[in-house]
C-alpha cells in the first residue's frame, strides 16, 4: 500500500500540466498589477482567458526602468533628446497572447471571418491586426533659440562643383557647304564672316555670299579674265562693305546691299593676299612685301607704305583697339606696327618662327595679346605681349598652322592645320591645353573665321568644303548677360565713298 502512495506522489510531482503554485508571478502580471488597471484576480488569469479582463486603456507610464534599476523620468521640457512610445497593459496582454498562440494548432473548423468576429466582440479589435508596440503622438519641437553643437560631417546638398554643367562639343560639323573650284594655296585668305551674318567665300575668280540667317547664296562678283583669281576678302566692321584683293594687283571695294562695285584701287605691283580694316583705313599686303594703307573716303586713297618684309605678306591683322597692326610673311617674320601714323619702322620684329607666318589673331578681351602660327617648317603657336615685346608662351602643334582665331565666349583659341593633321584644334587660353580636336576635312585647312555671335567657327579646306562647327554656343543665362553688356556701335564712316 505504501508503494502505491509513493508512486502517486511521484506522479503528482512529475506532472507538468498543473499550475505551479509556488512559482514567482510572471512579468506581464507584475507590470499589469503595478499599473493598477487589472483586478485582484489577475494572477489567476491566463493569456488564453482574456475575456474577464478589463479592456480600458491605461495611461502612458511616467517612469521607465533604467539600466541601473533606478527609475528614469521621461523628459517633459521642450527640446528633450528622448521619445518614449506609448505602451499600456492591454498591448502587453495582446503581445503575450500572440506569442502563446503561435504554438497552438489551427482549428480547421474555424473560419477567418468567425475568428475576426469573435476577436472584435471580446476584445474590441482584431487580434490579427494588433500591434505589439504603438507609437503615438509626435516628437516635441526644439525650443526657440536652441542651438545644436553637433557638427555636420556629411551633407547631400549638391555643391556648385557637382551642379556645374559639362560642356558638350560635337565632333561633327553643324553644316557643310560645297566650295567648288577653290584654289589650294596656303598664302591666300579665302573667307571672312561679317557682322551682318554674311559669309564671303572666294572661289577661283568669283566671290559668293552665304546668308547664315536665311541660307541664301548670292554671286557678288566675277573677274573679267579667266586667268585672274581672288586672293583675299575682308569685311568692314559694320558689315556693309567688302574689300577684295585680286591677282591683278588691285583692291576692289563693293557695296554688298546694292551689289555694286564702288571703286578699284591700284597701288601694288603684285597680287594682294592679305587685307585688314581699321575704321575707314584699309591695309593691304602684297607679294612684293609691302603694306599699303588706303583711306577709302578720299580719291587719293594710298596714304602710306610700310616696308619691312622681304617676301610675300600673307597675314595681316589690326588689333581690336586699332593701336597696332600685325603682319606675317613668307620670310618667317612677325612685325608689329604702331597705328596708321606710327611711322615707317616696326615697333617689334619677332624672328622666333622657322616657317611662313600666315596665322595671326588678336585677343578680343586683351588687346595687347597676339597669337601667331608658323607653317610646315615651324608648326608652333606663339603668344606675344606687344606692350613688352615678349613671348608669353609657345606650343609645338606637330602640324602646319594655316589660321588662328580667338573664341571669346569660352576664352579659347582655335587653330586650323594643314599637313599632316588637316583638322581644327580648340585650345584653352592661356594654358594652351587641348580642349577638343575637330576632324572631318579630307584636305588641309586653309582659313578659319568666327561668326558674329562667336558661337560658330567656319573652316574652308582643300577638299572644297566649308564646314561650320557650332562649338562655342552660350547657355541662356550667359547669353542674356552678354547681350546686356554689348553696346551698339554706330558707323564711323560719315562721308560717302567715291
Amino acid at each position: 500500500m505504501a508503494q502505491f502512495v509513493f508512486e502517486n506522489d511521484m506522479h503528482s510531482i512529475l506532472k507538468l500540466d498543473m499550475p505551479i503554485t509556488d512559482a514567482p508571478m510572471p512579468r506581464w502580471q507584475r507590470k499589469a498589477s503595478s499599473s493598477g488597471t487589472t483586478s485582484a484576480n489577475t494572477s489567476a488569469l491566463t493569456p488564453g482567458k482574456s475575456g474577464n479582463r478589463s479592456l480600458s486603456a491605461s495611461k502612458t507610464p511616467s517612469k521607465t526602468p533604467g539600466k541601473n534599476g533606478k527609475p528614469q523620468c521621461t523628459p517633459s521640457k521642450a527640446g528633450a533628446d528622448r521619445f518614449i512610445p506609448t505602451r499600456n497593459s492591454k498591448q502587453m496582454d495582446v503581445a503575450s497572447f500572440l506569442l502563446a498562440k503561435e504554438n497552438e494548432p489551427m482549428d480547421p473548423n474555424a473560419s477567418a471571418e468567425n475568428q475576426k468576429a469573435w476577436s472584435v466582440s471580446l476584445n474590441g479589435y482584431d487580434l490579427e491586426e494588433a500591434k505589439i508596440l504603438h507609437l503615438g503622438g509626435k516628437p516635441l519641437n526644439a525650443p526657440e533659440g536652441y542651438q545644436n553643437n553637433l557638427k555636420v560631417l556629411y551633407s547631400q546638398v549638391p555643391t556648385p562643383v557637382s551642379t556645374k554643367k559639362t560642356r558638350y562639343i560635337s565632333s561633327a560639323p553643324d553644316r557643310i557647304l560645297d566650295a567648288p573650284d577653290l584654289r589650294n594655296d596656303f598664302y591666300l585668305n579665302h573667307m571672312d564672316w561679317s557682322s551682318q551674318n554674311l559669309l564671303a567665300v572666294a572661289l577661283h575668280n568669283s566671290v559668293y555670299l552665304w546668308n547664315a540667317n536665311q541660307g541664301d547664296i548670292t554671286l557678288l562678283m566675277m573677274m573679267e579674265r579667266e586667268e585672274d583669281y581672288i586672293c583675299s576678302v575682308s569685311w568692314i566692321k559694320e558689315g556693309n562693305y567688302l574689300a577684295i584683293g585680286t591677282s591683278d594687283h588691285k583692291v576692289q571695294l563693293w557695296d554688298v546691299e546694292n551689289q555694286k562695285r564702288l571703286r578699284s584701287m591700284a597701288s601694288h605691283s603684285a597680287r594682294v593676299c592679305a587685307l585688314s580694316w581699321n575704321n575707314h583705313i584699309l591695309s593691304s599686303g602684297s607679294r612684293s612685301g609691302q603694306i599699303h594703307h588706303h583711306d577709302v573716303r578720299v580719291a587719293d586713297h594710298h596714304i602710306f607704305t610700310l616696308t619691312g618684309h622681304t617676301q610675300e605678306v600673307c597675314g595681316l591683322k589690326w588689333s581690336p583697339d586699332g593701336k597696332y597692326l600685325a603682319s606675317g610673311g613668307n620670310d618667317n617674320l612677325v612685325l608689329v606696327w604702331s597705328g596708321v601714323d606710327g611711322g615707317a619702322s616696326a615697333v617689334h620684329c619677332f624672328r622666333h618662327h622657322q616657317g611662313a607666318v600666315k596665322a595671326l589673331a588678336w585677343c578680343p578681351w586683351q588687346p595687347n595679346i597676339m597669337a601667331s602660327g608658323g607653317g610646315t617648317s615651324d608648326r608652333h603657336i606663339r603668344i606675344w605681349n606687344v606692350n613688352t615685346g615678349s613671348c608669353i608662351s609657345s606650343l609645338d602643334t606637330q602640324s602646319q598652322i594655316s589660321s588662328l582665331v580667338f573664341a571669346p565666349n569660352y576664352k579659347e583659341l582655335v587653330s586650323g592645320h594643314g599637313y599632316a593633321q588637316d583638322s581644327l584644334i580648340i585650345w584653352k587660353y592661356p594654358s594652351l591645353t587641348k580642349v577638343a580636336e575637330l576632324s572631318g576635312h579630307d584636305g588641309r585647312v586653309l582659313n578659319l573665321t568666327m561668326s558674329p555671335d562667336s558661337s560658330t567657327v567656319a573652316s574652308i579646306a582643300a577638299d572644297e568644303t566649308v564646314r561650320l562647327w557650332k562649338c562655342f554656343e552660350l547657355d541662356a543665362v550667359k547669353k542674356k548677360a552678354k547681350e546686356r553688356m554689348t553696346k551698339s556701335t554706330s558707323s564711323i564712316i560719315h562721308q560717302g565713298i567715291r
